[in-house]
């Protein structure tokens, strides 16, 4: 079977167009009935670039892998912990659960179980239209996609070689170079400066501050969202858990989902005590509705999909299936009956950005951290991760898919990123046409 980048340049465009329609219908269908202006708002955004449409089309990407060939899975490699929607975006950094600032894979919202290799393929993809934005060459692009799908076929040799890898990290002691540079902007975020952007301090008291986005709820739903919150406080690991006053309710307002991945969702934001009762050291957390993971709308294994209680659970399960020492706040829960992810809205987590990263020395220096980072979590878990639907080692099946084949899987992940770029790129202007003429419906 010839692989998606030789078959879908050769649709019809108005057939191409026609199944992007359907499938964004199918994935979107009832969040643009229920919120259609956060959509319009949500393909606005999308409308911008080639890159930010391919962002917001992750349910378009994995239609096509559904019916991609995929040379490098085996019985074990199919079936691994993968982030699902890893663009060169989707990189950033967090402070871990043992206090340490590290730069990671982020955003676990469609995280799953599925071949590895879907993670590599959507970013080298991202990086050929990364690359193209920036108006690098073709040759340039190449070397993108090389350095990142390189640095992972070592990082996972090396990780398979040994048995200490628990405790590792891209932190502010082993890098340097743009990274670095973003690790230490990071260093110079605080608590407070959050706390003075999201709330105020009223009659002794600190309270949210009524901003963009953020709406006061009324009594009964304050209600429902405390019962969800003592739901919530049961999932928490017990090795992670802080003293009962952490988690006393101070204020609590609703948010509306407004970027491209959380349009029409919504979610809560929850100012909780925190260790103290000094009002510089409370914590914002957030409790928004889980999203339907893409990956899952095309892998029908009967074991994977009966794992998960719901969404919430899937992403939190996922997230600390692929993140050594994930965030002591994350969990899940329901609220009316819809499964919830829940975490700290942390002063230290920054989104990997890339507009003032130019020169080709330093993406290459950076997408060598970044393959670093993704052979990571496909690697090492948290400790308290006790999921048992991969209960083998990955590093080990990995590596193993890969020894001996480097050169080939390098090539292989070059030719698939070049060509679907050039995919998104057609599907954009399809996008585009469909949008802009109302071909979308619901819209």
């Amino acid at each position: 079977m010839p692989s998606v980048v030789e078959t879908i340049p050769d649709l019809n465009p108005e057939q191409r167009q026609q199944s992007l329609v359907d499938t964004f219908v199918e994935c979107f269908g009832d969040l643009m009935k229920n919120d259609a202006d956060a959509f319009r708002g949500k393909f606005r955004k999308m409308a911008a670039t080639p890159f930010a449409f391919y962002r917001g089309s992750a349910c378009l990407f994995y239609a096509d892998m559904a019916n991609e060939e995929d040379d490098f899975s085996t019985e074990k490699t199919s079936r691994v912990w993968i982030q699902g929607d890893l663009h060169a975006e989707n990189f950033g950094t967090y402070m871990n659960s043992q206090g340490t600032l590290v730069f990671d894979v982020n955003d676990f919202d469609e995280a799953y179980v599925a071949p590895f290799t879907w993670d590599i393929k959507r970013l080298v993809a991202s990086l050929a239209l990364l690359g193209y934005q920036k108006a690098m060459s073709d040759n340039e692009i190449r070397l993108m996609i090389e350095a990142v799908t390189k640095s992972y076929i070592a990082s996972v040799a090396r990780f398979a070689r040994s048995e200490h890898t628990q405790n590792f990290a891209l932190t502010l002691s082993n890098t340097d170079g743009k990274l670095l540079d973003i690790l230490r902007a990071s260093r110079l975020n605080t608590r407070v400066g959050l706390l003075e952007q999201n709330t105020m301090i009223e009659g002794y008291e600190r309270r949210f501050a009524l901003r963009d986005h953020t709406l006061p709820v009324n009594s009964s739903t304050r209600q429902k969202v405390e019962e969800a919150f003592v739901e919530y406080l049961q999932t928490i690991p017990t090795s992670k858990r802080f003293n009962r006053l952490s988690y006393n309710i101070k204020d609590i307002v609703s948010r509306r989902g407004v970027g491209i991945g959380s349009a029409g969702l919504p979610s809560y934001n929850i100012l909780v005590e925190g260790p103290t009762q000094a009002l510089e050291n409370d914590i914002i957390i957030y409790m928004k509705q889980a999203q339907v993971a893409s990956p899952s709308r095309v892998i029908s294994d009967p074991e994977i999909k009966g794992y998960f209680q719901h969404d919430g659970h899937r992403t939190v399960v996922s997230q600390r299936a692929l993140q050594a020492y994930a965030d002591p706040w994350l969990g899940y829960t329901t609220l009316d009956g819809v499964g919830q992810l829940v975490a700290e809205v942390s002063p230290y987590s920054a989104d990997l950005v890339w507009d003032n990263i130019n020169d080709l020395e330093d993406i290459l220096q950076l997408l060598d951290f970044l393959g670093t980072a993704v052979a990571k979590i496909h690697c090492v878990s948290d400790t308290d991760s006790d999921q048992t639907l991969v209960p083998f080692s990955t590093d080990q099946a990995i590596n193993e898919a890969l020894a001996g084949r480097e050169t080939e899987f390098t090539e292989a992940m070059v030719k698939f990123g070049q060509g679907y770029g050039e995919i998104a790129r057609d599907d954009y202007r399809l996008f585009i046409d469909a949008f802009r003429n109302h071909k979308i419906p619901g819209l």
